[in-house]
């Protein structure tokens, strides 16, 4: 999907929002318990009521791996399912040497063939590279994650001397300091383009989202953590937002969840229908 389709379908349908199909067999309701098909069946009922409240679904590879041929099974049948107009994202977190990612890139644009895929950007350009090269296909580089353990690493400071710095008066000797994940933004965002290069920002990081956008101001966020993680889509929006929209808003269990007995999708549809009422408001 290019992203004037996926612009258009945002504009069209005034929602920037995108459905976790993160399915945890152990929380399936009961009546599909115990059922081989019943990851499918859940995901296929939860597609057909949401779709007219979302842009794009993204499904977490990790429920449907830890099921081996069962699971892989059921994800291409769920991916097959979803509409050609929503945006299909594999949350794989994928990132390797350029073969390995080049088989990656392999599995997941066309064996599977989802729109983009998530990305560690840990081992550098070249883990990258394979995946940007498909054309039509997004790459979304792990960027800010609200994960607690996010602070080991993406958080870190990094200091350089710069002798042209050294009159500014709040930079001390001239010592240049700004954080890991700044620096990844600010490297990655020269790899691709605003067309085939998105970014995972999470949601409970709204301090840094004026700070992420003045560093990729054009490019498309996928922001998970709305919903069961706290995250609060009025200021995401607030801050986040472009003239594009440039946001894909990820709620996983807060929409699949929302209820555990055989009505399941109909409470999905209220709140999946809740965040898209939301987020025309900040559309305007």
């Amino acid at each position: 999907m290019t992203r004037q389709e996926l612009v258009s379908h945002i504009q069209q349908k005034q929602s920037y929002l995108c459905v976790g199909l993160d399915t945890d067999i152990a929380k399936l309701p009961k009546h599909l318990q115990g059922r081989s098909d019943g990851v499918v069946a859940f995901n296929k009922a939860i597609i057909d009521a949401t779709s007219a409240y979302c842009v794009s679904y993204k499904i977490n590879t990790a429920f449907y791996e830890s099921q081996g041929i069962k699971g892989w099974e059921a994800m291409q049948e769920t991916l097959a399912y979803i509409p050609d107009t929503h945006f299909t994202i594999a949350d794989a977190k994928r990132g390797d040497i350029g073969n390995t990612s080049a088989q990656y890139a392999k599995t997941f644009f066309e064996v599977l063939p989802f729109d983009a895929i998530t990305v560690a950007p840990y081992m550098g350009e070249d883990s990258v590279r394979p995946f940007l090269e498909y054309e039509n296909k997004w790459t979304i580089v792990l960027g800010l994650t609200s994960n607690t353990g996010s602070n080991d690493f993406q958080q870190l400071l990094l200091s350089r001397y710069d002798e042209t710095m050294s009159m500014v008066p709040h930079i001390t000797q001239g010592t240049l300091e700004k954080c890991l994940y700044e620096h990844v933004l600010e490297t990655v965002s020269g790899w691709g383009t605003p067309d085939n290069l998105m970014f995972v920002v999470g949601a409970t990081r709204e301090e840094e989202m004026e700070n992420i956008r003045r560093i990729v101001p054009e490019h498309f966020l996928l922001v998970p953590g709305v919903g069961a993680q706290g995250g609060n889509l009025e200021d995401i929006s607030r801050l986040g937002l472009n003239s594009d929209a440039g946001l894909l808003v990820n709620a996983s269990r807060a929409i699949i969840f929302a209820g555990g007995e055989e009505d399941f999708a109909e409470k999905a549809a209220m709140a999946a229908s809740a965040y898209r009422d939301e987020m025309k408001q900040y559309l305007k």
